[in-house]
């Protein structure tokens, strides 16, 4: 089966232009060669590299399958190898004396309290 239809089937992308697209910018990797063209031919058991706007799927894949279904069917087309994301940093505090978001326009007090802090950086 080719790269671009199978990508399509497990629900990667949204279209299968897009997966064209993807296969072909070279952002695709099979059994660890980069490919170039979307009519690649897909077996059980490769393994597909996927790098995307913001993670890195590593995916094997266990069917071919026939047509595009709905997510529980695509998700039994392959076996999630990705490692787990980085564990998200807890946001600062905000500064001192700050008043809550959508209280409205800062005050001439709290505008001179957030100069004054960020002179201090």
């Amino acid at each position: 089966m080719r790269i671009d239809k199978w990508l399509w089937y497990a629900r990667v992308t949204k279209s299968r232009s897009l997966a064209q697209k993807l296969a072909t910018s070279g952002h695709v990797r099979l059994n660890k060669d980069k490919i170039s063209s979307p009519s690649k031919t897909l077996r059980t058991g490769d393994v597909l590299t996927i790098v995307l706007e913001r993670r890195v799927l590593v995916l094997k894949v266990v069917a071919l399958g026939s047509k595009r279904g709905p997510y529980e069917e695509a998700r039994r087309l392959y076996e999630d190898l990705s490692p787990p994301p980085p564990p998200k940093q807890a946001a600062p505090p905000p500064p001192p004396g700050l008043r809550d978001a959508g209280a409205g326009r800062p005050t001439k007090r709290d505008r001179r309290k957030l100069d004054a802090f960020r002179s201090d950086d």
